[in-house]
């Protein structure tokens, strides 16, 4: 017989194999993970400083989502001139429906409207002649409920006909009508013409999901059109949502680009945005179908009021407007000028004087003053089709002889190649993974230094690792946008997309700021965008990172200012899974660092897929703390899966002014 010794052998490393296997096990159970060692230096000197432009960073607001018919346009009444089922009567009325039962009350849309733009109006039979204590009649509840509250008031404007003297009471209540939060009656003077009613609710309690009611107990015939509700206290009394305009404001916006987006083009030209359509009194505006994402809008929120919104945020108008094309119809180049001169006037009505043709009628509406458009985008996402450069060429030609100060967006992409058309700006999309969407932190590195600018008009990782906004999403798109900072001598703009999602209308996903009636939380892509709003007109500054485990890192480093400090801002995004031993290390400052006044803001979480929602809004957002050891060299650790900012205070606060 053999030695036993090969047997022991085998035994003793096939249990040293299971005991290393088990450990491997434990460590990853436990995720235990090696720190990694990095270095990274700031080249602070003003000789290799470069300002960034002052336009980097800003929003785009399309309508999606209903993030403006049900979002930051206030309006609470949804289909309030009975347009929204088309043309042709009868039509359908949703989401208004009928209170009382079939052998009471019959209501059916007509074409009797005061209105020209938008004839179709809700005729309202009342049938019973002993109706129920609390009449019949109609209801509309919103988008998805309106939220009212106590102690606020609430403006209700509609338009009535009723040939014989009627009362009606306008009320709040809950959405089944068994609390009744507003009640008012209104005497309507028998007429055969049309009357203005307006009045005033004021709320004795809140319902997040409440509803208009107009009801009567006396048999007849009443007309009913346009029909408005909206809060007294709406943003500057300009009509937007005043917490959601907040949280826009927070991001700093230096342009807003508007109003899309697919919602420009149309999936067919005739259900295009129109701005013509959407200026003027609001009660007169056709409004449209929307029939890229699959919903009507009243158009209250029209050009005009995109134009005040810019205003209102401090930010600089963007207009995207159609070259003629949609998805799936083009014009001809040989019959745009229609097209071309339709743009051409929208111009004037934002930048003519107060006695120009259409400056008169802006000024008409409340803003005698110019808005400053120097941005529109001929198109979007077009560049691909038929007729798009021959019409792009008959805009461009048209508005630079009118306009010659406008810069023009070209929707082809010249990151890589020449474009072969005259243009200011190139747009630039892209939606994609995580992984792709960290790496392209370099894709402008090798973008021609000369020709047109490049605007970055919507980014957003998306799909499979995205969920509704996640840490890990943000973290790539934080890389990217440290990227746009390296390279802001090539590209002038950038905005996430899209902004707003209603929580009820999940089109796209993710988004910045998710939200319903009453509620509004930001995703981690929001927070991450929070980091990066003192970028616009900073200096920025060259950095380099030493590290074996640099394939995972990602960032910037700014000089900014606020009304009192100057700071050093260094940006840097851990990718990876390891935390990281961090030793900053910046030179050529022309001031000391003082550790009072400079502070880490860090996201992160326990999971890089880890949301945000309406019951855990702050489950990813920044934190804040004191940097005690902040100084010209200084050690900081880095989470696994995080961003991280550090705002080192500096002696002198003139610094970049003197830069």
């Amino acid at each position: 017989m053999g030695s036993r010794e090969p047997f022991l052998s085998a035994i003793f490393f096939f249990f040293l194999l299971l005991f290393c296997l088990g450990c491997k096990c434990i460590a990853s159970e436990l995720h235990l993970h090696t720190t990694q060692t990095a270095v990274l230096k700031v080249d602070a000197s003003p000789q290799h400083a470069r300002q960034i432009p002052d336009t980097l960073f800003g929003i785009f607001f399309e309508e999606i989502n209903h993030a403006g018919a049900g979002g930051i346009w206030a309006e609470l009444v949804s289909n309030r001139g009975f347009e929204a089922g088309g043309p042709h009567t009868p039509s359908n009325i949703d989401p208004w429906s009928i209170i009382g039962d079939d052998s009471s009350i019959f209501v059916a849309t007509d074409r009797t409207s005061c209105f020209s733009r938008n004839t179709v109006a809700l005729r309202m039979e009342v049938l019973c002649d002993n109706c129920p204590a609390g009449g019949v009649g109609i209801y509309n509840p919103g988008f998805w409920g309106m939220n009212i509250e106590d102690g606020k008031t609430y403006n209700l404007v509609m338009y009535v006909k009723s040939p014989e003297t009627v009362e009606l009471t306008v009320s709040l209540t809950s959405s089944d009508g068994s609390q009744n939060l507003a009640s008012s009656t209104i005497p309507v003077s028998g007429a055969s013409n049309w009357t203005k009613l307006e009045q005033k609710l004021v709320a004795k309690g809140t319902n997040r999901t409440s509803r208009l009611q107009i009801t009567t107990t006396k048999k007849g015939v009443v007309w009913f059109d346009q029909v408005s509700l909206m809060p007294a206290d709406t943003y500057k009394g300009h009509g937007f949502r005043t917490e959601l305009i907040s949280m826009m404001l927070d991001l700093k916006p230096r342009f807003l680009r508007f109003p899309g987006g697919c919602f420009v083009e149309g999936e067919w030209l005739r259900n295009a945005f129109r701005w013509r359509e959407s200026i003027g009194p609001w009660e007169e505006r056709p409004g449209h179908f929307g029939d890229v994402w699959h919903y009507w809008t009243d158009d209250g929120l029209g050009y005009y009021e995109f134009l005040q919104l810019s205003e209102d945020l401090g930010a600089a108008p963007i207009w995207v407007f159609n070259n003629g094309i949609s998805h799936n119809d083009e014009v001809d180049t040989a019959a745009i000028a229609p097209f071309v001169k339709d743009v051409l006037d929208s111009l004037e009505f934002a930048r003519g004087s107060a006695d120009s043709t259409w400056g008169s009628v802006r000024a008409a509406m409340g803003h005698p003053e110019p808005f400053p458009v120097k941005y529109v985008a001929i198109g979007n996402e077009d560049c691909g089709k038929k007729f798009y450069r021959g019409n792009y060429l008959k805009f461009y030609n048209a508005i630079r002889e009118a306009y010659p100060d406008i810069q023009m967006i070209s929707n082809c992409d010249a990151s890589s190649r020449p474009l072969d058309h005259p243009a200011d700006l190139y747009d630039f999309h892209v939606y994609t993974d995580s992984k792709t969407l960290f790496s392209m932190k370099s894709a402008f590195d090798r973008s021609s230094r000369n020709g047109p600018k490049a605007f970055v008009s919507e980014y957003a990782v998306w799909r499979s690792d995205a969920g509704r906004g996640s840490l890990l999403a943000s973290l790539a798109e934080a890389a990217f946008l440290t990227g746009l900072e390296k390279n802001s001598d090539v590209v002038q703009m950038a905005s996430y997309a899209p902004l707003f999602v209603n929580n009820n209308d999940q089109t796209w996903n993710p988004d910045a700021i998710v939200f319903n009636s009453w509620q509004q939380y930001g995703t981690p892509s929001y927070w991450m965008q929070t980091l990066f709003r003192e970028s616009s007109g900073a200096m920025f500054h060259p950095i380099t990172i030493t590290s074996s485990y640099s394939g995972s890192l990602a960032a910037s480093a700014i000089t900014w200012q606020d009304s009192e400090n100057s700071f050093l801002r260094v940006k840097i995004i851990n990718f990876g899974s390891d935390p990281v031993s961090l030793t900053i290390s910046a030179t050529g400052l022309q001031a000391r660092v003082n550790a009072l006044g400079s502070t880490a803001t860090v996201i992160t979480s326990s999971n890089v897929m880890d949301e945000n929602s309406f019951s855990n809004p702050n489950k990813v957002v920044p934190v804040k703390s004191q940097l005690s050891n902040a100084a010209e060299q200084m050690q900081v650790t880095l989470a696994p899966h995080s961003f991280s900012s550090f705002d080192l205070a500096l002696a002198q606060s003139k610094l970049v002014a003197e830069m």
